[in-house]
Order: C-alpha cells, then structure tokens, then sequence
C-alpha cells in the first residue's frame, strides 16, 4: 500500500476552489455592508424627509403609508405580474383574518409611532431608546406564556434597562411626547413579535420575508389609511406650506424596499448571529453618524455610557436566545443557519424592516 507523502495530512486547497472561498466570502461581506449603509441611510432619509424644511412635509403616517403602498405594489409585481419570487403556499381566509390583520395592524402602528418619535427626538436618542425591545419583547412573553421567568433573564433584562435610564438621563434635550411615541412603537413591534409566535409559527406557516411583505402590506396600508384620514388628512388640508416632492418621495420608498431586498439577501447567506451582530453594528453606526449629520443631536458621555451598558445587554439576550432556540428543537438541525422559508426569519427580518419604514 502506498503511503501518502503529506503525512496524513489533508491535500492542500486548490485555487479554484481557494479563489471561490475568498469570491463567496467577499460577496457575503459586501452584502452585510450594503444593509448597514441603507438600513442606516434610510433611517437618516426619513429623519430628514420628516423635519427638513427644503422638503417641508412633516407628516409620519402619511409617509409610513406611501411606504405600504409602495411595497404593496411593488410585490404583487414581483409576485403575480413578473414571477420572480413564488409566495409561500398555506395562507387561506381564515389565517389571514386571525393572524395577518393582527400583525399587519401591530406593524402599521409601529411605522407611525416610530416615525412620529423622529419629530420631537434625535435619531441618536430614539436608537438608545429602541435597546430596549428585548425587555417588551421578553415581559410580553412571558404574559402570553411564550417565555419562562429565570434569573439570568431577569438580570439581562435589568442591565438593559439600566442602561436606557442611564442614556434618558444623559440626553440634554428630552421630549417626552418623543419618548412616548417611541415607547408606543417599541410596545406595538413587542407585540407582532408575539403575535408572529402565536398566530403564525404555532400554525406551521412559513413565510420568506417577500410574501410576508405581499400579505403584511396592504392591510398595514388600510390601518395606516384610517389614522391618516382623521388626524394628518385635516391638517394637511388646513396648511398651505408643505411640499410633496415626488422624486423626492419615490426615492424614500424605493430606498425602503431596497432595504426589505437587502435583508432577503443577508437572511439567505448568514446565519442569526451575523445578522443580529450586524444589527448592533448598525444601531452604533446611527448613533454616531447621527451626531455629525443632524444638529438636534448632541451626544454626551452618559449617553454613551448608557447605552453601552444596554448594547451590551442586547447582547447577552441575542446569545441566550441563540442557544435556547437549538436545545427546544434538536430534531430541526441547526437553527442558527436561515432558510428563507422559516418563519423565524420573518421575526429577524421584519425587525429590521420596521427601522427603516
């Protein structure tokens, strides 16, 4: 028997297949790096489509709609007309009633909470305050029997919460009515969080994040349609100073599905704990850069203190629920992994669409 001359060892990597590694690897990279810049970008876009006075078009749901609309049209294009994406089979009359319109209303409250905030608060200090949707998330949780109490999640939750008080303290110009309506979206994402666990994982409905968007969309579109009609619509009618510029416009929403295409596409190549590091990588990015493009924003060194302290609880939630999540289901291989059909991709996904929209 002849013997190897490589000792045993494994042949080396041949340039072929070195040169594909380091191809795939790159586009990976680029991928990640492209959903921090328009996730962030369009962050900074509404921010100041919402309180520029070139664009003068100060109206939250109004905007958040456009956003609906857009996506809803866009998809039914990509979905019906084009056929590029094929939607999930499963979805009947019942299910969208009982567990679409549900999540769809808690998404459109969402946008339009979200983006309100923008109006009375930095985009830095609205960030800090979003660290702490794993405390709703968890607590709602466990009030729905989705979550079981322990000490290590309490303590998790109690360093998260320590370090938005600490961050609200150091922020020099506070707006409650901001904090309100920020609070008010961290409560309405907490619950479509729960209510994807209750009405859509619970019934074995796989949803890639385009055919979430194709059934989410319109119904968010006529919740957002009725707070509109009866709260901006009067005073968009009583005011002869804003602007709606289309280009202008146009651009915000096809940035916005850009951003849901950008997530489809980082879901499909990472695994969860890339695609929540990245998340964080993001909210860092905002924070900072936030400083330096907007003048409402004047970072201090508590607030960076502060929301480190929550970071670093975010953090620790994302690694805890990383680890329980393959220990519930063994029989299912490796959760970490995404496949564009699993619905707890929405749950990531979605939550970052709903930073941008």
């Amino acid at each position: 028997m002849e013997r190897s001359n490589n000792g045993g060892k494994p042949p080396p990597q041949q340039p072929a297949e070195s040169k594909a590694a380091w191809r795939d690897g790159a586009v990976t990279y680029f991928h990640l790096l492209f959903y921090i810049a328009i996730s962030g970008g369009q962050i900074f876009f509404n921010k100041w489509v919402l309180s520029s006075k070139e664009i003068n078009f100060p109206y939250p749901v109004a905007l958040t709609l456009l956003h609906m609309v857009f996506s809803s049209v866009v998809c039914f294009a990509i979905t019906k007309v084009f056929k590029i994406i094929k939607i999930e089979e499963g979805m009947t009359t019942d299910i969208y009633i009982s567990s679409v319109i549900p999540i769809g209303a808690m998404f459109a409250m969402t946008l339009w909470l979200g983006n309100s905030a923008y109006l009375y608060i930095s985009v830095a200090f609205a960030q800090m305050l979003k660290a702490i949707m794993p405390v709703a998330v968890f607590l709602l949780g466990a009030a729905f029997g989705l979550e079981e109490m322990s000490y290590k999640m309490l303590a998790i939750m109690s360093v998260i919460s320590v370090g938005v008080i600490v961050a609200s303290v150091g922020e020099i110009t506070i707006s409650w009515v901001g904090v309100v309506y920020q609070m008010g979206g961290v409560v309405a994402e907490a619950l479509r969080l729960i209510f994807i666990e209750i009405f859509l994982k619970k019934k074995g409905v796989k949803l890639n994040l385009i055919s979430m968007m194709y059934y989410v969309s319109p119904c968010s579109a006529l919740c957002l349609f009725i707070p509109w009609l009866f709260l901006e619509k009067p005073k968009m009618d009583d005011s002869i100073s804003w602007n709606f510029p289309p280009f202008t416009l146009f651009l915000n929403c096809l940035c916005t599905f850009v951003l849901n295409m950008s997530v489809f596409l980082v879901i499909s190549r990472t695994s969860a704990l890339t695609a929540r590091v990245t998340g964080v990588v993001r909210d860092w990015s905002v924070v900072l850069l936030s400083a330096a493009i907007f003048a409402d924003t004047q970072l201090t060194f508590i607030n960076i203190i502060g929301y480190a302290i929550a970071i670093a609880g975010v953090v620790a939630y994302n690694n805890h629920k990383l680890k329980v999540k393959p220990q519930a289901n063994p029989q299912q291989g490796d959760e970490n992994k995404f496949s564009p059909g699993n619905p707890r991709d929405v749950e990531i996904s979605m939550n970052s669409t709903k930073e941008a929209s």
